[in-house]
């Protein structure tokens, strides 16, 4: 399985879509600095996710998120996912 993710910064709650095939261990990698574009936000939480079967398929939605550019879009999005938190 494959993930398209949303976390948001509580450092000043913006937000960074990306996809993978490990939740969990994405969301540290993220907390822990390793990446270039969050580390300057930590920490980040959790606030939305979808799960794919191929690659293919998260990828092609992580494009369509990132590209709405919208953060109305993004907040009505993460209200509505019946999720649990990670991270």
């Amino acid at each position: 399985m494959f993930f398209v993710y949303i976390i948001e910064s509580a450092l000043d709650n913006s937000f960074y879509i990306g996809q993978t095939k490990d939740l969990i261990k994405r969301v540290k990698y993220h907390n822990e600095g390793l990446s270039k574009y969050t580390s300057k936000k930590i920490p980040w939480k959790l606030v939305y996710s979808e799960e794919f079967n191929t690659r293919t398929e998260a990828i092609k939605r992580e494009r369509f998120l990132k590209n709405q550019k919208n953060r109305t879009f993004y907040k009505r999005l993460i209200q509505n996912w019946s999720g649990s938190s990670v991270g």
